[in-house]
C-alpha cells in the first residue's frame, strides 16, 4: 500500500512548484532561482526536509534533466548547427576564453585541486539557453539583428557541452592522459556522428516517429529519447549529452509535435531537477559562499556582456543591438547546475555546490532584468541603428 506520508510529501512539493511558477509568471523573470530556493528549504539541513520522496523525486531530476536537454536540442537542425559552427568559430572561442578563465581562476585562488576548478570553469562558462531563449521570447527580440548572433553563441557553448561533460567525467573518476583523450575523442565522434545522420536521415526519423496519435506520437519520442541517452551514457558520453543529441536528430512536423507534447511534461521534471539539485546543497554552506559568488558573478556578467557586445560589433550592429546582445547572454541556469551536480554527486570539493548556486541564483535574476533595462537605454545619435 502506497505511504500516505510520500504522497503528502510529493503532493506538497507539486504544489510548491506551482506556486513558485506562477510568482514567476507574475514578476517576470525565470522560475530557476525560486525552485533553487525551494530545495534548500527542503533538503537535508533545510526548514522542513523530505522524509519519504526524495527517492522519488531524485528519479524525477533525471528525468527532468534528459527532457530539458531533448527540448533545447529540439530548437536546433543539425544543419543549423554545423552552419553555427562554421561562422562563430572566432567568436565562440572568445567566449570561452573570457568566461572560463574566471572561474578556473577563482577555483585556484580559493586553493581548490585542479579539477573542481575546471568544473567552475565550466559553470561560469556557460551561459543558459532555456532562460535566454524565454527572456528573448518574452521581451519581443526573436526578429532582431542580433538575435541570430545570440543563438549561434549559445548554440557553440551547447555543442562544446558535449565534448566537455564527457571530460569532467573521466576527471572525477580519476582518469589518466590516455583515458581523458579517449573520452573526448569518443564524444566528438559520437557528435560528429550523430550530426550527420541528423542531417541526413533526420527527416525519416521524424517520419518514423510522426503520429496523429498523441498516445504514439508520445511513445515513439521518448522510446527514442531513453534509448539515445542511455547508450550515450554507456559509452560515458553523458545521458544529457545523449538527449540533445536526439533532439537534433529530429526535424520539421516531427519536431513540432514533439515540443507542445514534451512541454508541459519538461517542466514538471525541470523544476524537479532544480529543486533535487537544491535538496544536495547544506544551507549552512552558503553564508561562506556569499562574497566569491558575488564577485564571480559581478564579473561573470561583465565578461558576458562583454561577449555579446563583441561579437555582435563583428557583426555590423548598432549600439542599442549591442547592448541587448550583452545583456541577453548574462543568465546562468540549466548546464551550471548540470556541472555543478556532477562535482556534488562525487563530493569533490564541499564549496562547489553552494558557490554554484549562489552564482546560478544571482545571474538568473540578473540576466532577465539587464535584459528588460537594455531596451531602455537611449541609442547614441550616430549610431542609433539596431
Amino acid at each position: 500500500m502506497t505511504d500516505a506520508l510520500f504522497l503528502v510529501e510529493l503532493g506538497g512539493v507539486t504544489l510548491l512548484l506551482a506556486v513558485l511558477s506562477r510568482i514567476a509568471v507574475r514578476f517576470g523573470f525565470s522560475p530557476i532561482p525560486l525552485y533553487l530556493f525551494a530545495g534548500l528549504a527542503f533538503g537535508e539541513g533545510g526548514v522542513a526536509p523530505l522524509v519519504t520522496a526524495e527517492g522519488f523525486i531524485e528519479a524525477g531530476a533525471e528525468i527532468g534533466l534528459i527532457l530539458l536537454l531533448f527540448t533545447l536540442g529540439l530548437e536546433y537542425s543539425a544543419r543549423e548547427l554545423v552552419d553555427a559552427l562554421r561562422a562563430s568559430t572566432t567568436a565562440g572561442a572568445f567566449d570561452a576564453l573570457l568566461n572560463a578563465t574566471p572561474g578556473l581562476a577563482l577555483g585556484l585562488v580559493m586553493g581548490w585541486d585542479l579539477v573542481p576548478a575546471i568544473l567552475l570553469a565550466g559553470i561560469t562558462y556557460i551561459s543558459s539557453s532555456g532562460v535566454i531563449a524565454r527572456t528573448m521570447d518574452d521581451l519581443g527580440w526573436m526578429g532582431n539583428r542580433e538575435t541570430p548572433i545570440v543563438l549561434a553563441i549559445l548554440v557553440v557553448e551547447d555543442l562544446v557541452m558535449a565534448g566537455y561533460l564527457p571530460f569532467v567525467t573521466v576527471l572525477l573518476v580519476g582518469g589518466g592522459v590516455a583515458r581523458v583523450v579517449i573520452a573526448v575523442l569518443i564524444a566528438a565522434v559520437v557528435v560528429g556522428a550523430v550530426l550527420a545522420a541528423g542531417a541526413r536521415f533526420g527527416p525519416a526519423l521524424s517520419r518514423l516517429v510522426f503520429s496523429h496519435s498523441d498516445e504514439a506520437m508520445l511513445f515513439g519520442i521518448l522510446g527514442v529519447l531513453l534509448l539515445t541517452a542511455g547508450v550515450t551514457e554507456a559509452l560515458n558520453v553523458s545521458a544529457a549529452v545523449g538527449a540533445f543529441l536526439a533532439g537534433i536528430a529530429f526535424s520539421g512536423p516531427a519536431a513540432e509535435r514533439a515540443r507542445s507534447l514534451l512541454v508541459p511534461l519538461r517542466a514538471v521534471f525541470a523544476g524537479v531537477f532544480f529543486i533535487f539539485f537544491g535538496f544536495r546543497i547544506d544551507p549552512g554552506l552558503l553564508p561562506d559562499a556569499v562574497v566569491p559568488a558575488v564577485l564571480l558573478a559581478a564579473v561573470g556578467g561583465g565578461t558576458k556582456f562583454l561577449t555579446g557586445w563583441v561579437a555582435a560589433r563583428r557583426g555590423g550592429i548598432g549600439r542599442r543591438g549591442r547592448i541587448r546582445a550583452g545583456a541577453a547572454l548574462i543568465a546562468r541556469g540549466e548546464f551550471s547546475i548540470v556541472i555543478a551536480g556532477i562535482g556534488v554527486t562525487v563530493g569533490i570539493e564541499p564549496e562547489l555546490g553552494p558557490l554554484a548556486a549562489a552564482y546560478v541564483l544571482l545571474l538568473a535574476i540578473a540576466g532577465p532584468i539587464a535584459a528588460r533595462f537594455a531596451d531602455r537605454v537611449r541609442p547614441a545619435r550616430a549610431t542609433a541603428t539596431a
